[in-house]
């Protein structure tokens, strides 16, 4: 039996107070709304998503999904007549999600729709308990236990608004039953809406099979404002840090560590506080990562150190060092081995196994050898105002401090680079490369200056 999934993304999202659509705000690196499509990919990986606020925003946010326009902005009802056009061909059941609600996990969902199979249901409803339920719809239940309503806080009366059982505003529904009934809601209310949660009332009161799945609070909650968005982001991050120190990750302060959901940990790999680990990050097995580095989509072999370091896009091999305070951009790759020591930066270059580029260096647009040494304060220097270049440096060669090599050049194996030079040239390798002017020394210069000084002020 197939199963459908409608996602309710069209509200404005006032409490925000953002110019950003409520569903588009960022959880660990991505927007909301995607959160609810990856959890909810187990049971259809073509959801529609109702848009009207904002809809191209949302729309490039969700990528891959059907579309359904709901405008004007008439409730959850309403927002499920606009989607009903993409639902009319299909059979089974649809699972109806909040497009403002992230934690709820893909089992859960899956769990929810297997209730519904298993049952024969017309309706389950997600539901949770809490102390404090003011503000949520009140899940009405007969003396049997079976659900006959939902009542929404502004309507209910003082016997409902002392109900724990709130729904959480996630439904799954036989296609066929709830097409049926979505043509009959009125907006008799005090909102002057079209709620979804009248269908489940019908469903009850015709004898059809109403369900709930009760879950833990944690997974019900809404955004609705920047405080519960806080909330939400803590949640994520918790069950993703979790999750990797069960697979043998060792994290220091998980509450100061931001781990994002595509990353990937190998085993005892030891994590500081304060290290933000972004995007498609990939690091290794027996890796240190001390306090303090931001790496974004790049990957650090096994067995290698990081400290206060920014990676972006970059690559690491096994058993190297990088840090503190190092800067590697995109396109960058170091090989096995190596050190990238103190400000040091690095973009579109190349490192070889075993070379060390200790300090206080640029290295752009450069492929530099195995086994070089690279000394303090040296600058590949890359562009002339017009067009960037690309100088090579070989194996085993030597740059001494404070060299400059203005691209295009080439530095041949075994070369050794004097310290203080400016290479323009191709260096042979084996060579000793010196270019740097000779010193000229004008002695007594200095008094000869400042009498001539005091015979002007006079």
């Amino acid at each position: 039996m197939d199963t459908s999934v409608v996602i309710l993304a069209a509200g404005e999202g006032t409490r925000m107070k953002s110019a950003l659509h409520k569903v588009l705000h960022p959880l660990v690196g991505r927007p909301m709304i995607q959160w609810v499509m990856e959890a909810t990919r187990g049971v259809s990986d073509k959801p529609v998503v109702v848009v009207g606020h904002k809809k191209e925003s949302v729309m490039d946010a969700a990528k891959g999904a059907l579309f359904a326009l709901q405008e004007p902005l008439l409730g959850t009802g309403h927002a499920m007549m606009a989607a009903m056009p993409k639902l009319a061909d299909k059979k089974g059941y649809v699972l109806a999600a909040a497009g403002d609600m992230p934690l709820i996990r893909a089992e859960t969902y899956e769990k929810m729709v297997d209730l519904a199979k298993a049952k024969n249901a017309s309706c389950v409803v997600m539901t949770t308990l809490l102390e404090n339920p003011a503000g949520y719809g009140r899940i009405v239940r007969d003396g049997e236990g079976r659900i006959t309503r939902i009542v929404e806080d502004r309507d209910a009366n003082e016997v409902q608004k002392q109900i724990c059982e709130i729904n959480s505003a996630v439904y799954c529904f036989h296609i066929e039953s709830l097409l049926e009934k979505l043509p009959k809601l009125t907006n008799d209310n005090a909102q002057n809406q079209y709620y979804l949660t009248d269908v489940i009332q019908m469903m009850a009161e015709g004898g059809e099979r109403v369900e709930a799945l009760v879950v833990d609070s944690d997974e019900c909650q809404g955004i609705n404002d920047r405080v519960q968005l806080a909330a939400a982001e803590a949640v994520l991050r918790r069950r993703i840090n979790e999750r990797l120190m069960r697979e043998g990750v060792t994290i220091m302060n998980p509450e100061n560590t931001y781990i994002g959901p595509e990353v990937v940990v190998g085993r005892d790999t030891v994590i500081y506080p304060g290290n933000h680990l972004e995007g498609r990050t990939r690091i290794g097995a027996n890796c240190i990562l001390y306090p303090g580095s931001r790496i974004l989509s790049s990957e650090v072999g096994d067995g290698c150190t990081v400290q206060s370091a920014v990676m972006e896009g970059a690559s690491v091999a096994e058993n190297t060092t990088v840090g503190p305070f190092a800067y590697l951009r995109p396109n960058s790759f170091v090989g096995k081995g190596c050190r990238i020591g103190d400000f040091v930066e690095l973009k579109n270059a190349r490192i070889g196994d075993g070379s060390k580029v200790s300090h206080l260096t640029y290295i752009g647009d450069g492929v530099v050898g195995e086994r070089v040494n690279v000394g303090c304060g040296v600058v590949f220097s890359n562009y002339d105002g017009k067009k960037k270049y690309v100088s090579t440096v070989g194996d085993d060669v030597f740059i001494g401090c404070n060299v400059n090599l203005v691209a295009p050049v080439q530095v041949g194996d075994g070369a050794y680079i004097a310290a203080g030079s400016t290479v323009t040239t191709d260096a042979p390798g084996g060579a000793l490369y010196i270019a740097r002017s000779r010193p000229t020394i004008k002695e007594g210069w200095v008094d000869k200056y400042k009498q001539k000084d005091q015979k002007e002020e006079v």
